[in-house]
């Protein structure tokens, strides 16, 4: 039977019907909170943006920030918005004053949308204008008018005020990290020298831009003081430090483009360029941005982003009768760096030698490499060790939802026949390990190479040359909830803090919740992944009730693994705090100072009183 398609089948969405319907078009993934690129957190910064904004025009030198259980809450001081304008600015698609590029010329925001999702999304949206003595105030409710009060005589500052809800029906079961808003906040500080943020009392500040953001996020004393360059609508900082990869922070009109795009990609070819000039020898680019972490900033005319949550910059051009972003940014690079080096010959002396000691261990890799990839191929990975996924064994890069892609790294047969099982096979693939990983705290890169098991989990997520090429937006560890399935756990987070702390940094490696115990009798089932869960689930069951704890993953049948690792799956992001220094945690915990782990251990030993 042939669908009826006539007139009655064409529907129109109101525009805040359409956002709820669609809200990942606005916000990207909507989550609950737990990475830092969840839905909420761009709700939050959407608001902020706007606040930015004004004070790159010159308006407001504060901004308070309130994030509770009950309610997030943004006040700036900038002029406020103009009060007959503020139910469509708040309520209006497409509608702002950031389509004038001379009110607003180098602007975050430039399509009328980022404050109507957070309306739209938000079960309570209050937003208040102050201007010059008046004060207009309205209330919002997944995007329809509650409450519109009149203009109002007022003593308050100038400024707009944001209160709002995330929508529960949107956002189920959110939480606010601070350290996420925390990141997010500081950012802000860092391009906006001058600017105060207050984030819960907390006052955060910058006098040296890009330089204090370097500062902040590095985790060990760099080889050399950073380099700190700064040109109109331009800045950058870089140096050099001790460990592997490449670290980069890159923004656009205050924007930060976790992805990267047109101005990082002219950056790093910039830097290989200037250094290759100034030393007059053809260094590779990877010996050259080994270890290296830098920042750039640019302003831009009308920013073109590829998509709405603006992570990556796609603009060609600085404005519409300005250079190519690349030539915006290599020309500034190859003067000030030049000049810089050849004024600070000590500097220059120090970047030299590092780069000479990545060319020398990247030559000593080259033959064992070669070696390691011809024992990859003869293992055949595809077969023995990986279960890829379809969108990948089918080479369907141009598809949407591989961004959705993930890899389970589990242990044993028994487990990994379980999660292969239950498994998306579209989008969810399965690295199979065998024994326990080698501790590879402290030793040099070639153990990636010499070592099989490392050598083949580098293979299978694409990462030999660089971050770029990684197949996978997730990087799961899964393990049982054991003593040998938290060592596993613990020596492959090390390798990955050793040799890949960019995979760590930038978010993509995760553990897998599985839950402890089965509570059942035969209409009910809880799966409980605390003791308090499952006491909950004793309580409510009552007498009769049927009681397992799973120690192993190979103990779950994969008919129940399905919930687990799919749209109810678990997942705790493997994260280091502000301040964390890689090198002392692994030589903390992987190090030979036994007797200290062993006080450690002791001194926050729980115990849990049930099992008494």
């Amino acid at each position: 039977m042939s669908q009826i398609y006539d007139e009655g089948t064409i529907k129109t969405l109101e525009w805040q019907e359409h956002i709820r319907k669609r809200p990942g078009m606005y916000i990207g993934k909507v989550g609950d909170g737990s990475t830092a690129d969840d839905g909420i957190y761009v709700l939050l910064k959407e608001v902020v943006d706007n606040s930015i904004d004004e004070f790159m025009m010159g308006n407001g030198r504060k901004i308070e920030v309130s994030v509770s259980p009950e309610n997030v809450s943004v006040r700036d001081y900038g002029r406020g918005i103009p009060l007959g304008k503020l139910k469509d600015a708040a309520s209006k698609m497409n509608t702002g004053a950031k389509y004038d590029s001379q009110v607003f010329k180098k602007s975050v925001g430039l399509n009328g949308v980022g404050i109507k999702a957070v309306n739209a999304l938000s079960s309570i949206f209050t937003i208040k204008a102050i201007r010059e003595g008046k004060v207009k105030e309205i209330v919002f409710s997944r995007g329809k008018v509650v409450e519109d009060k009149e203009i109002a005589v007022t003593d308050e500052q100038n400024g707009t005020s944001v209160i709002f809800v995330p929508d529960e029906e949107i956002f189920k079961d959110y939480h606010f990290r601070n350290d996420y808003i925390e990141g997010l906040l500081k950012n802000y500080t860092f391009l906006n020298p001058g600017l105060s943020i207050f984030f819960n009392g907390d006052k955060y500040q910058s006098k040296n831009g890009l330089q204090d953001l370097l500062d902040e996020n590095m985790d060990s004393d760099p080889l050399y003081p950073v380099i700190h360059l700064m040109g109109e609508d331009i800045e950058v900082a870089l140096t050099h430090g001790n460990q592997y990869g490449e670290d980069y922070y890159a923004f656009v009109n205050g924007q930060h483009t976790t992805q990267g795009g047109t101005h990082l990609t002219a950056f790093r070819e910039a830097i290989v360029k200037t250094i290759r000039e100034y030393y007059k020898k053809d260094f590779e680019p990877s010996d050259i941005r080994s270890s290296i972490i830098a920042a750039i900033s640019i302003k831009v005319e009308e920013p073109v982003f590829e998509s709405q949550t603006k992570t990556k910059l796609g603009s060609k051009d600085i404005g519409p009768d300005g250079p190519s972003v690349r030539n915006f940014v290599m020309n500034f690079v190859q003067k000030e760096l030049d000049n810089y080096l050849h004024k600070n010959q000590d500097v220059a002396e120090i970047m030299l030698k590092r780069i000479q000691d990545s060319e020398k261990e990247r030559k000593v890799i080259f033959g064992i490499k070669k070696i390691a990839k011809q024992k990859a191929k003869k293992s055949n990975l595809n077969n023995r060790k990986l279960r890829d996924c379809r969108f990948h064994l089918n080479d369907a890069k141009d598809d949407p939802r591989t961004e959705e892609s993930s890899i389970f790294i589990t242990e044993g047969d028994s487990a990994s026949g379980s999660i292969t099982t239950a498994r998306d096979a579209n989008t969810q693939a399965v690295f199979s390990l065998r024994g326990k990983p080698l501790n590879s705290y402290g030793l040099t890169k070639k153990v990636v190479y010499e070592n099989e098991e490392f050598n083949l989990l580098q293979a299978a997520l694409n990462i030999e040359d660089n971050m770029d090429d990684l197949r996978y937006n997730k990087i799961i560890i899964a393990t049982d909830a054991d003593v040998d399935g938290m060592h596993i756990r613990l020596l492959l987070i090390t390798f990955f803090l050793q040799f890949f702390p960019e995979l760590i940094k930038k978010g993509y490696v995760y553990i897998l919740q599985t839950p402890l115990f089965r509570v059942r009798n035969k209409k009910k089932t809880f799966y409980c992944y605390s003791d308090t869960e499952r006491l909950s689930a004793i309580k409510e069951i009552g007498k009769g009730a049927e009681i397992t704890r799973f120690k192993g993953l190979g103990e779950i049948s994969p008919d129940e693994f399905k919930s687990f690792i799919n749209e109810g799956i678990r997942l705790d992001p493997v994260q280091l705090k502000k301040h964390e220094s890689v090198s002392q945690i692994l030589n903390f915990y992987m190090g030979k100072n036994t007797p200290q782990r062993q006080e450690f251990i002791i001194s926050n030993l729980q115990i849990d009183e049930d099992e008494l």
